[in-house]
């Protein structure tokens, strides 16, 4: 009978197609990891991968069969969680994954009050793309995700703990910058800087605008940090999320920052889980916590 250890083997070896890098990531040798696969194959009787000396490929039956062996390593996790759920809240391991447009404006402050409150708590953070957290969420990869909505979600369960609206960020020469709200229509779109393709608050931005993909700067950054430099430089404006404020405009005193009046919220931030996940009690407190602290921050009732 194939074991855990060997499904492990086998879908890392399917996400990297390296052997060697997956032996990395699982920690063994190279020649533990490809003996164990050999012997995974055996057991079952058909290939699950056929490799040479420069590519690893997955045979068709390989797909099926790491398709179920995906479903098999959540189920055992979800065991897991179910045994760990018995006991007090946020008090095992727990891994979650947040967008990088959100991670640096609640970390500072969330991982201090779980150290405080919840020291038993064994917290892994992984920070990425949409959708390769859903991915990695959907593959048991990691326990909970913290996106920005909307976005589709394909069936996951959400717990919302925030809504925020968007600020354009502008020098202080620039006269629109004397109102204290500006509306998308007054924007100038061929100085607008946005971040590149693929990053949801891209999305956002344009939605929120209501304008096309095609109607902004040609330059192009994925770090709300390079925007706030390329807007100080003089290089056009640019549109951050409420929570970014703080942290992104202090210290700039040429720079003005002016609310969107356009209807919102601009984005939701949740908490994103799998449906039969069984930690929903870590999720509903951590959403609760998180409102708490933002609400806290940003003196909203």
């Amino acid at each position: 009978m194939i074991s855990i250890k060997q499904i492990n083997y086998a879908l890392t070896v399917a996400k990297t197609l390296h052997f060697r890098k997956a032996a990395e990531i699982c920690f063994v040798s190279p020649s533990t990891l490809s003996n164990a696969i050999t012997e995974m194959e055996s057991q079952l009787g058909v290939k699950i991968f056929e490799r040479d000396n420069k590519k690893v490929f997955v045979t068709e039956l390989g797909r099926e069969i790491l398709e179920k062996s995906k479903e098999i390593k959540v189920q055992l996790e979800d065991i897991q969680k179910i045994s760990e759920s018995t006991k007090a809240p946020l008090s095992h391991n727990l891994s979650i994954g947040i967008i990088p447009t959100v991670s640096p404006f609640i970390l500072p402050y969330l991982l201090p009050k779980l150290r405080a409150d919840y020291p038993k708590l064994k917290l892994k953070v992984t920070e990425a793309q949409s959708e390769n957290l859903l991915f990695m969420l959907e593959n048991g990869e990691i326990d909970m995700a913290i996106l920005a909505l909307p976005y589709n979600i394909r069936g996951l369960k959400s717990f919302k703990f925030w809504e925020e609206n968007f600020y354009w960020i502008s020098t202080k020469e620039d006269n629109r910058s004397k109102s204290n709200k500006i509306k998308a229509e007054e924007l100038d779109l061929n100085e607008l800087i946005l971040l590149e393709e693929g990053n949801c608050l891209k999305d956002h931005v344009l939605s929120a605008c209501k304008i096309s993909n095609d109607t902004h700067h040609d330059i192009k950054t994925t770090s709300l940090n390079t925007l706030i430099q390329l807007v100080k430089g003089g290089m056009g404006t640019t549109l951050i999320p409420e929570m970014a404020l703080e942290q992104l405009i202090k210290g700039h005193e040429n720079l003005s920052m002016t609310e969107l009046d356009e209807s919102g919220p601009h984005r939701e931030i949740a908490i994103i889980v799998r449906q039969n996940y069984s930690g929903i009690r870590d999720a509903e407190i951590l959403s609760s916590i998180l409102k708490r602290e933002l609400e806290l921050r940003f003196s909203k009732q």
